[in-house]
């Protein structure tokens, strides 16, 4: 297939990549075109100088940028994908962005005669590296069986959800439940260390029980070990929560932890952990047990 990928940062320069080794004749766009230009250099293809050029006269593009505001820039802003799409195409949207977001950008495909699919992924960059991302869709049945063909480049699952805004509000209730995890496990090294445990016993031991989940198995031995330059970035999950906060306001769910915990990252920020790996709740739980102590 003739495809465009448009964003290559940290998880989209891998998925990209992905799919040209799979034999897809690929078109990147990046706004920081040296990032582009390097991916060539790896992996061939082609790189634009706008969104708007590498859509043209692809059976489908893909995107994957920050945020809200750079999704419609790429999509519907001036020299925009959406306006040069050809009627047929398909979009699919790999950014985690807000429901209301991908509700509009279906309206506006329909509109133009192409399918959209909101298709946000779980995996963190280490699952992108090895093609093994989760990915939650909505869009309709059609839209998604023409996505989900080219998926396997690099997913190791994809579900529909629902229509449009169903793949992002199943990617708000990850968040929500990474969080959680994170901030429990962050206090229970916490407690372990004050209570003068081996950290690394402990978790040998609880991880084998109901305790056990992904982070706990992946983050235990860098949190104790104060290392979180890695992994998602504090900023991001910050920007994630804060479209969970503001969703939930709207659908009158309760999310009391969440809000907490988006706050005790904020407190990360002001630590100097902007950048941190999203573990990184340890590091305040720690400077809160000592400082108190």
């Amino acid at each position: 297939m003739k495809i465009a990928f448009i964003g290559l940062g940290v998880m989209g320069y891998p998925m990209a990549g992905h799919l040209k080794r799979a034999g897809h004749d690929v078109t990147v766009f990046n706004r920081t075109r040296a990032r582009a230009d390097k991916w060539t250099a790896e992996y061939g293809g082609v790189a634009a100088a706008t969104p708007a050029l590498a859509a043209k006269g692809a059976d489908a593009v893909f995107c994957c940028v920050g945020r809200d505001a750079d999704l419609a820039a790429v999509t519907l802003g001036e020299d925009g994908a959406f306006g040069a799409m050809a009627a047929g195409a398909l979009f699919v949207d790999h950014t985690t962005a807000s429901a209301n977001m991908a509700r509009e950008l279906d309206a506006q495909a329909g509109q133009r005669g192409f399918d959209f699919v909101d298709a946000p992924v779980s995996g963190g960059e280490a699952g992108a590296v090895n093609g093994k991302l989760t990915i939650m869709c909505g869009g309709s049945e059609a839209a998604y069986a023409r996505a989900e063909t080219i998926f396997s480049c690099y997913a190791r699952q994809a579900r529909r959800l629902g229509p449009a805004g169903a793949g992002q509000l199943t990617k708000m209730v990850n968040q929500i439940c990474i969080a959680g995890v994170l901030q429990g496990l962050g206090e229970g090294l916490s407690f372990a260390r004050a209570a003068g445990l081996d950290i690394e016993a402990v978790v040998d031991v609880i991880s084998k029980g109901a305790a056990q989940s992904w982070q706990m198995e992946n983050r235990h031995k860098t949190m104790a070990a104060g290392h979180y330059n890695h992994g998602f970035a504090v900023e991001w999950m910050r920007k994630d929560l804060g479209i969970c906060l503001d969703e939930a306001r709207r659908n009158g769910a309760s999310l009391p932890a969440t809000a907490l915990i988006d706050q005790f990252y904020a407190e990360v920020e002001h630590m100097g952990g902007k950048r941190w790996d999203t573990s990184s709740l340890f590091a305040r739980q720690e400077f809160t047990r000592k400082g108190t102590s």
